[in-house]
């Protein structure tokens, strides 16, 4: 971290599945408080930011509530570019998203009778037909539409759930229209947590390649990918330019070590080299790092323009790494 002077870590996925703390995220994240400024920047707008700091000191980390950032703030904030102060905003969330609105100086409503003049969309358990019907009409009319996050998926300890970009898109369907967006991968959310602690080298840290990693190339920062969450070896290798992250870890864990070491460029590869044979990745050597191993099949994969269709181990030990990363032929 000697690179970085503030750390902008993802929640669900990265330092939590589900209520429960991942291995090793808490004693990482508090052992990094004595060297960088340490933010947690979610894309989900379920809850406010003193609920969601409650919940990260009850897993053991140390923080204030202005080290919590979330899509809610953010899309609140954009919100209030595009209307007048105190105008209606019909919003498809939680009381936290509505919470926000207000303090940012507009009325929170729930009814398109209320003439609201934008729509704020945010992940809530509890959204339901009525609701999305509100805001069809509103979006109908000509309402400004702000969505804190198009997330498809939220992570829990039981799986994949549906997630606040699922929602977006029955209204993207119903409406044929695109909303604006404040979280991750746009720009508004993690511009608003460096602003917050004036980093100059913040390092975005997360689970996601379309949220996270593409969130810190808008934002020009460098970013690690920890493979705890959402994202797969398998999507990574397939990984557009604008989705590839500077570090890659198995988890928190590797920001108290040698960082550069994992650097998908030029780190270690765990005495495993990768290469091209017509449109198959051939992975050998020796080792038993999975991530090593990843970082040496993402250089042969990302060399060219040209997509493969297959990963290949030549030998044993490479063998065990290709099974290990799930990336065995079908």
């Amino acid at each position: 971290m000697s690179e970085h002077d503030a750390l902008l870590v993802d929640l669900d996925g990265t330092v939590y599945r589900g209520p429960d703390a991942i291995e090793g995220a808490v004693e990482t994240l508090e052992a990094l408080r004595a060297t960088a400024t340490v933010s947690y920047v979610t894309n989900n707008a379920s809850r406010g930011p003193d609920e969601v700091a409650g919940h990260l000191r009850d897993l053991g980390l140390t923080l204030d509530t202005d080290a919590v950032v979330t899509s809610a703030q953010a899309g609140a904030a954009v919100v209030a570019e595009q209307v007048e102060a105190g105008a209606k905003v019909l919003v498809v969330g939680t009381e936290a998203l509505a919470e926000e609105i207000r303090l940012v100086g507009l009325e929170p409503v729930r009814a398109e009778d209320d003439a609201p003049v934008a729509v704020v969309q945010g992940h809530s358990p509890d959204t339901g037909w009525r609701i999305l019907a509100e805001a069809a009409l509103a979006l109908n009319r000509g309402a400004v539409w702000v969505a804190c996050n198009v997330d498809p998926t939220l992570p829990n300890e039981r799986g994949l759930l549906p997630g606040n970009g699922s929602m977006v898109a029955v209204l993207r369907t119903a409406c044929a229209r695109e909303p604006m967006v404040a979280g991750k991968p746009a720009a508004p959310l993690l511009a608003q947590a460096i602003a917050r602690v004036g980093a100059q080298r913040p390092l975005v840290v997360g689970d996601r390649l379309d949220t996270d990693i593409a969130g810190a190339h808008s934002v020009d920062a460098e970013s690690l990918l920890v493979l705890t969450g959402v994202s797969t070896a398998a999507g990574l290798l397939a990984a557009p330019a604008g989705q590839r992250p500077t570090y890659l870890g198995a988890d928190l864990r590797v920001l108290t070590g040698d960082l550069a070491a994992t650097a998908v460029a030029d780190g270690d590869t765990g005495g495993f080299t990768a290469r091209r044979e017509g449109g198959e990745l051939v992975l050998e050597g020796d080792g038993d790092d999975t991530t090593a191993a990843l970082r040496a099949l993402c250089r042969a994969a990302w060399a060219s323009g040209e997509e493969w269709t297959g990963v290949r181990a030549d030998g044993t030990p490479a063998e065990k790494m290709i099974s290990a990363l799930g990336l065995d032929p079908a």
